[in-house]
């Protein structure tokens, strides 16, 4: 069992429930996934980076990316439909809880001169989008093995309704967020 799954259950939903009054246990907001996304621009001159990406993604998150298509074709960027033009990879369950626990306790502290998350990346739904500048800020990432720093975006989705109450869920959680 996931320790952020312990804690989540054991700690943040009592928690929860006394601040917002929910009558239900089943109102309190929740984690549901956690959505890993890598744009490839580069991947239509480069069919290697498609590779690497793959390579990196799976290492990451424990789970094999699926490759994202053009919807239409953009001249100005020799992009034509259907091109792969980047990976992404949706977690659930157990490995989205452990992704998250390793985000908060190990990735956010390695990147330099991090001073909390931004407080205004929410979606006026309660889910919390975060982007990385590049990958090797996680500890699986082979410094050696990496051709290219790429960013990556990080989406989190909750059920929450609003930003407070999934800003407040991720405070729970452990999530260090930047003093306005």
């Amino acid at each position: 069992m996931s320790l952020l799954k312990d804690k989540y259950r054991d700690e943040v939903v009592a928690i929860l429930m006394k601040e917002h009054n929910y009558s239900s246990i089943m109102q309190v907001p929740r984690l549901e996934k956690v959505v890993l996304n890598v744009g490839l621009g580069e991947a239509i001159q480069n069919a290697k980076a498609l590779e690497s990406v793959e390579r990196d993604l799976t290492i990451i998150s424990g789970q094999h990316p699926v490759t994202t298509r053009a919807k239409k074709s953009i001249a100005s960027f020799k992009l034509r439909e259907g091109m792969a033009i980047g990976m992404m990879v949706t977690l659930r369950g157990k490995r989205m809880y452990d992704f998250v626990e390793k985000l908060i306790s190990i990735v956010l502290p390695r990147i330099r001169d991090f001073r909390g998350a931004p407080r205004n990346a929410f979606d006026k739904r309660g889910n919390y989008t975060l982007g990385l500048k590049e990958q090797l800020v996680f500890p699986e990432i082979d410094y050696d093995k990496v051709d290219k720093v790429r960013g990556l975006e990080i989406c989190i989705v909750t059920s929450a309704k609003t930003d407070n109450e999934g800003r407040r869920l991720l405070e729970l959680l452990g999530m260090a967020f930047a003093r306005e």
